[in-house]
């Protein structure tokens, strides 16, 4: 099965230039909400067979938000994006704030398209490390005794 018309997401990229992507945080957040309307804008689509005559419908998914999608939105890598986020340690701009900001909307929106329903909860779950442990180890002293036989008293 290819992709619906109209879904390389691959080809489109931000606008805001090669060596340095930013020139500001404002800039950043623009990019990132251009990136997460394109993604409202462009839900994932469900063929499906329905009714008596299995007449084809297309059924809109949510496209979920994600850092790789992000980058390759922004022309960029995640390697990048993780090295540009580990040189703001002394951020004076703004920039940390503003990762911060990009990092939270799309955890949020991940978990709230799981919670629904919308997305899958198992994958999401999973992607955003909610996974549930459970320890079942069992921590015990156990002495083990040998003997040479039973021990039976003659009456």
């Amino acid at each position: 099965m290819s992709a619906p018309n109209g879904n390389s997401f691959w080809t489109l990229r931000s606008e805001h230039g090669r060596d340095t992507l930013f020139e500001s945080p404002e800039m950043m957040w623009e990019a990132a909400c251009e990136y997460f309307e394109w993604c409202e804008e462009n839900p994932l689509i469900e063929v499906d067979f329905r009714g008596k005559d299995a007449d084809q419908v297309h059924i809109p998914k949510m496209r979920p938000f994600t850092m790789q999608g992000l980058c390759r939105y922004l022309d960029c890598n995640t390697q990048y994006f993780r090295q540009f986020e580990d040189r703001l340690k002394d951020d004076q701009q703004g920039f940390s704030r503003i990762i911060t900001r990009i990092k939270e909307t799309i955890y949020e929106q991940k978990f709230t398209g799981a919670a629904s329903g919308f997305l899958n909860p198992n994958i999401i779950a999973r992607d955003l490390g909610l996974i549930d442990k459970k320890d079942m180890s069992i921590n015990a002293d156990v002495t083990v005794e040998y003997t040479d036989g039973p021990n039976e008293t003659e009456d």
